[in-house]
Order: C-alpha cells, then sequence, then structure tokens
C-alpha cells in the first residue's frame, strides 16, 4: 500500500492540520506503511525532509477570522510528473482547497486511486460561502465524482456533505502519547512557585486571545496575592498571529503582570509547556471542530476551560471536562470558571487524572487502525461501482484548467 496525504494548507506555520497529519503518517509508517505528505509551498526556503513533497504554492489568505490558504499549481506538468513516480494507491485528502485540490484530482495519472477526503473545518455560517454558494456547489460535485470516502474529525464536519451518497465517519483527532504525557520535563523557568495558565494557538479573532487576557485581568486582581498558593499568577502563550500587538498593547495598557508571549512552538518544544501548566485555557469563540489543543492539554494531565463553541461542545458533552465551558465571548464567565480551578488544587487533580485516562482512547495506534479499516471499507465500496459511468469531464476540466493557467501565468 503506498498512501500520499494531501494537505490543502501550508507546513510553514504550526497547525491542528498540520500535527494532524504528521501523526498519522508517523503511525503509519510505524505499520510498514509506504507514506508520503504533499504540501504546497509557502517560503523558498522550505524543507522538511525527504517524506514531505513541496508541489504547488499557498498565499496565505483570511478566511472566516483565521488565516487559510489559497493553493494553486503553476505548473500542472509537476502534478504528473509527482504522481506517476510514486504511484500511491490512495490519496488521503485533508480539507478541499481552490484550485489545488480539483488540479490534483482531475489528473489523468489518477485513474485507479483511492480518493480519501477528510475534512477538519467547520464552516457553517463562513460569510464568504454564504457570499458565494457556487464555491462550495462546485466543491460538492468534484466531491461526489472523485471522492471515494469522506472523513470528519467531528460530526459537525459532515454536515456539509448531506448529498453525498458514498461512505462516510466520524474518526477524530489523534495524539502521540509519547510526546504528551504528564512526564514530560518541565520547563525551569515556569517552576517558580506560580500557577501557570496556558493557552497554545494562532493570535486571531477566531482564537480569542483578548478574552482570556480580560478574563486574566480579572482574576489577578482578585487573586494578589491568591490565598492559597504563594507564588500568584502566570498566563503563558504559544502562538503568533495577526492580532498580537494588539494583545501585547492590552497587557501593557491594563499593566497586566506576567504574562509571556513565547511565540510560535511546535514540535518536541511544545509539549514542555502543557507539562509546565496547571490550567489550559482555550477560548476560541467559533470555527472549532474538535479542538486537538484540548486533546494535547488532557494527554499532559491538564484541567481545561474553555469557552462552549460549537466544536468543543461536541467534543467534551456528556464528559467530565465539559463542566468548564463558558458561553463565547463572556469572560466574566471564563474567568469564574478558572477561578474554581485556581481555588481547588485537589479539583485540578481529579480533572487532569481524567483527561489522561480519556485520551488513551485517542491514540493514534486506535485512530490509525480506524482510518485503515476505513480504506478497505472504501476501496470495497469502489469494487463494486466499477461498472458506474465515470467522470467524463475529467480531461475536458483539465485541459481547461491548464489552459487557463498556461494564459495567466
Amino acid at each position: 500500500m503506498r498512501v500520499g496525504i494531501i494537505s490543502f494548507h501550508s507546513f510553514y506555520q504550526p497547525g491542528g492540520v498540520k500535527r494532524h497529519i504528521l501523526g498519522l503518517s508517523k503511525e503509519l509508517k510505524k505499520r510498514g506503511v509506504y507514506s508520503k505528505i504533499i504540501a504546497p509551498r509557502r517560503n523558498r526556503q522550505e524543507f522538511y525532509g525527504k517524506d514531505i513533497i513541496l508541489l504547488g504554492t499557498s498565499f496565505p489568505i483570511s478566511f472566516s477570522g483565521s488565516q487559510s490558504d489559497f493553493g494553486i499549481n503553476f505548473n500542472p506538468l509537476a502534478v504528473e510528473k509527482i504522481l506517476k513516480k510514486e504511484k500511491f494507491d490512495i490519496l488521503h485528502f485533508h480539507n478541499f482547497g481552490l484550485p489545488s485540490t480539483i488540479q490534483i484530482l482531475v489528473s489523468p495519472a489518477l485513474s485507479n486511486t483511492l480518493n480519501i477526503l477528510t475534512f477538519h473545518s467547520d464552516i457553517k455560517g463562513s460569510k464568504f460561502l454564504k457570499r458565494f454558494p457556487f464555491f462550495f456547489k462546485l466543491v460538492e460535485k468534484v466531491i461526489r465524482w472523485k471522492i471515494d470516502g469522506i472523513i470528519g474529525v467531528a460530526k459537525l464536519n459532515l454536515e456539509p456533505f448531506k448529498k453525498y451518497q458514498g461512505p462516510k465517519i466520524i474518526i477524530p483527532n489523534g495524539i502521540d502519547l509519547e510526546e504528551f504525557n504528564p512526564g514530560v520535563s518541565k520547563i525551569k523557568k515556569f517552576q517558580d512557585g506560580k500557577l501557570n495558565i496556558l493557552f497554545v494557538g494562532r493570535i486571531e479573532k477566531r482564537k480569542g486571545l483578548i478574552y482570556l487576557l480580560k478574563a486574566y485581568e480579572v482574576l489577578t486582581k482578585k487573586y494578589s496575592p491568591p490565598p492559597n498558593f504563594g507564588g500568584g499568577l502566570r498566563l503563558i502563550v504559544v502562538g503568533e498571529g495577526p492580532l498580537k500587538k494588539e494583545c501585547q498593547n492590552f497587557v501593557k495598557k491594563h499593566n497586566l503582570k506576567e504574562v509571556y508571549f513565547e511565540g510560535e512552538i511546535e514540535g518536541p518544544e511544545l509539549p514542555p509547556y502543557y507539562a509546565s501548566s496547571d490550567i489550559f485555557v482555550s477560548p476560541a469563540i467559533f470555527g472549532e471542530s474538535f479542538g486537538l489543543v484540548l486533546l494535547e492539554a488532557m494527554a499532559s494531565g491538564l484541567p481545561i476551560v474553555a469557552f462552549a463553541n460549537r466544536g468543543y461542545k461536541t467534543f467534551l458533552k456528556d464528559k467530565k471536562g465539559g463542566k468548564f465551558l463558558a458561553r463565547p465571548r463572556d469572560w466574566r464567565a471564563l474567568a469564574k470558571k478558572i477561578e474554581i480551578l485556581i481555588k481547588n488544587k485537589n479539583l485540578r487533580k481529579e480533572i487532569g487524572d481524567w483527561g489522561v485516562k480519556e485520551a488513551q482512547n485517542y491514540s493514534w495506534s486506535k485512530i490509525c487502525e480506524q482510518v485503515l479499516d476505513f480504506y478497505q471499507l472504501c476501496l470495497k465500496e469502489k469494487q463494486k461501482r466499477k461498472g458506474a459511468k465515470p467522470f467524463s469531464l475529467e480531461k475536458s476540466i483539465y485541459k481547461i484548467i491548464n489552459k487557463i493557467l498556461s494564459k495567466a501565468f
């Protein structure tokens, strides 16, 4: 089996989809499955090793309060060359981008591949898609013609594909329990008796850091010094983004102490930040479908406080960690939820221990097993449909796209 894992998103910056793809690829290799990742290039200096193929170009764009990618293959012949060389049996797409994903899907080199789509995004309420609905209609048509099975990391990810008649399944994000666990070494500079509150994510509108800063201001005024621990509070911010300066100005204007902006942290340097913290807070206000950071925090033994966006509510529904969700944008309610955990060390440990146990259900070994089983199911379904009429417009669309690109560029 030869699997090509295709990212619509650039690998130039950290992100949940990127970590998901890397985790899946790592687990496939453990099982002896040949796999390579294909991702668009954003910077000429990018290089991630021989197992990551850079194909096409990604331009950062603002989309639904976050940063997304506009991906395009300026040289369609490069698509053909790579696909013919690698001879993938399965192409596993992660999210769907225009026009890059279509350029790959309509390639004549994919006549026999099994094409799987994992959808990570919550697009409900997208202003862009409401304004330009024909974009998603085009995506729907291509998916019905070319995708053999769809995976949603959460139930809400499958909502846009109600008309899709092929196999569909929910397979959540996975977690590498060797990387994220309570035994990870701590960062010395944060081990001075202060209670550490951690934020991990892009500093952008959707992730809501400004609301955590407002909640932190409330807490520092009320607990200065806190009654049941000596060092006081500290807020650790891991991430970069367009609103970083605005958030730093808020910290300065309101004279907030012990707020550390650590910048972008990924790879083996990230788990120690979780291990060094006491409470994890994710104030994302919308657009979350699962929340990989929640899973990373749970595996690291941290209690979670978050806003009750659609994705987080779904993930934490009927779970012990779901007790600490506040209404989105209500930083006062967020502060109250955090305060409960500040005051109760035993409760922090109780919920942290629950999180470690719960995270076992999301180990990459278990998640990868589900993905491989789904590949087999989709392959059987595809074989049943072998006699069905193929997508007769593939070559025409392929030629049209190439013609447009050759004239435009």
